[in-house]
């Protein structure tokens, strides 16, 4: 359903029904989920947090929950990866097209990218899940794995 978006997430790194209140408590949830696996250096957070102040990645689904793709510098990045959390709440990003406005997001993708060629084809499979509301909506339900498997093949 959403080419290949499950190969690239680390199960581990999958954070469901999360009680985080900000954006920057759900980024490093999902920053601290990835550096126990070995994809980020202690330094990926605080530069997730910093950039998404300067250039925020909330995307706007005309939806309650709309999505954000927070992400930084190769730099901080081991391997590739991403992280995924939805949240019991929305929490509020600002739109990347528009830094004013404010956005309740749902979903969080952390992307942790240190290749081009792996940074397309990451942003490829989170666009093909963002663009299929179904995805979307069993993701909102998923409270297993296996759920979260069966939306993302």
């Amino acid at each position: 359903m959403s080419d290949g978006l499950m190969q690239l997430l680390d199960p581990e790194a999958i954070v469901l029904g999360s009680d985080a209140s900000t954006n920057e408590q759900i980024i490093r949830i999902l920053a601290g989920r990835l550096e126990t696996l070995g994809y980020v250096k202690n330094s990926y957070a605080d530069a997730v947090v910093r950039r998404e102040l300067t250039i925020p990645t909330g995307l706007p689904l005309e939806r309650p929950d709309n999505v954000a793709v927070p992400h930084t510098d190769p730099e901080h990045v081991l391997k590739p990866g991403i992280a995924l959390g939805t949240l019991k709440h929305p929490v509020v990003f600002a739109n990347m097209e528009d830094p004013d406005e404010k956005l309740p997001v749902g979903f969080v993708f952390l992307l942790a990218i240190n290749d081009k060629d792996k940074q397309i084809e990451a942003l490829q499979a989170v666009m093909a899940t963002i663009q299929n509301p179904d995805a979307l909506d069993g993701l909102r339900s998923a409270t297993t794995l296996d759920d979260v498997r069966a939306v993302l093949g």
